[in-house]
């Protein structure tokens, strides 16, 4: 087996946004790397022959020769890195943590083809090559590894951390368990179209196979304002406001190949919850209308006694996000928890 390494990233490889040379587009992100305050260090590494490209945040004064608790924290369903996950992991290194924040393979700057697979094994599989990363960067405690998510990634988090038990801890934050929502219909709103929509599926995979046109979900940027407004749910509606408008970037499309839905609806990270045996906190909006995933992954979570679902009163899914005075409630909640556990 070779040994696993991590690269660094060469500038040029860097998506750059919003004046920002590391193409982040949350609030308040690092500018430029400065003694003395947190850094960003971008590197890639091999994962299954596949190119992974993340940022590791270290905190202020980071000095590799001492030993620090550090966490995974995995991207919501069409995000990157440079977005929300960023924002928690530059957050959680202001306050003493190692943390690292990667696209999932065949998304954003990571590679593997064909682009735009969602294949929930891979985006598992993606959580454990971060806790890879972390274990060999200089200063890490591997005693103290922790796995967060957000959304999607939240729900892969889930599942990661029912089989690897480096993670001492595992928390997500308005956790979306992608293959239950790909199967059912977000609310359950398509749960008597599940044959029709893998019959699309499994055509979607025969043309790709002819070399004809890859089918692809429907683009919500492009969508006007007045069909947006039609939208049923209000994670749908803001989530357009998010990625479409307010946090754009062009390494986030939002799609996925028809095709992944063949492997996305038999995925569920709900049905495994009991093999979760360390400490799990999950945070969620009360006013989300996803709030019903995370409740029923917690309620499936028998095999540890230290668990919590947090509430954010008044909060919708996307919102907890970005809103400063919900991200603010959930990284104290968060911090004052890890205290006592990693």
């Amino acid at each position: 087996m070779s040994k696993f390494e991590l690269h660094d990233v060469p500038t040029s490889e860097i998506t750059t946004v919003k004046d920002n040379p590391w193409g982040l587009v949350y609030a308040d992100a690092i500018t430029k790397n400065e003694a003395g305050k947190v850094n960003i260090h971008p590197v890639s590494y091999d994962l299954n022959g596949i190119k992974i490209a993340a940022n590791i945040y270290t905190p202020a004064d980071y000095d590799p020769s001492k030993s620090y608790p550090a966490l995974t924290v995995a991207h919501p369903n069409g995000g990157v890195k440079e977005q929300v996950a960023g924002l928690f992991a530059q957050r959680l290194a202001e306050n003493g943590y190692i943390t690292i924040a990667a696209d999932a393979a065949y998304q954003g700057a990571s590679g593997g083809q064909p682009r735009l697979t969602d294949d929930p094994a891979s985006r598992v599989e993606d959580i454990h090559g971060m806790a890879d990363a972390l274990s060999v960067f200089p200063g890490v405690d591997y005693s103290r590894l922790g796995a967060f998510g957000i959304c999607g990634g939240g729900g892969y988090t889930l599942a990661a951390g029912q089989s690897d038990k480096r993670f001492k801890v595992v928390a997500t934050l308005s956790a979306f368990n992608t293959g239950a929502v790909r199967r059912d219909g977000f609310v359950l709103s398509e749960a008597n179209t599940i044959q029709e929509r893998l019959q699309k599926a499994s055509e979607a995979r025969e043309a790709e196979v002819r070399g004809e046109k890859t089918p692809y979900t429907p683009d919500m940027a492009q969508m006007q304002p007045e069909q947006v407004a039609k939208l049923p749910f209000d994670m749908y509606r803001e989530g357009y406001e998010y990625y479409a408008q307010t946090h754009v970037h062009p390494n986030a499309t939002g799609v996925y190949r028809v095709s992944s839905l063949m492997k996305l609806m038999t995925f569920d990270a709900s049905t495994r919850m009991e093999l979760i045996n360390v400490p799990l906190l999950m945070m969620a909006g009360s006013a989300a209308d996803s709030l019903y995933l995370s409740e029923g992954a917690y309620a499936n979570a028998t095999g540890t006694q230290d668990k919590e679902l947090y509430l954010i009163q008044g909060a919708h899914h996307i919102e907890t996000y970005w809103k400063p005075e919900y991200v603010e409630e959930e990284l104290h909640k968060l911090l004052d928890w890890l205290s006592t556990r990693l």
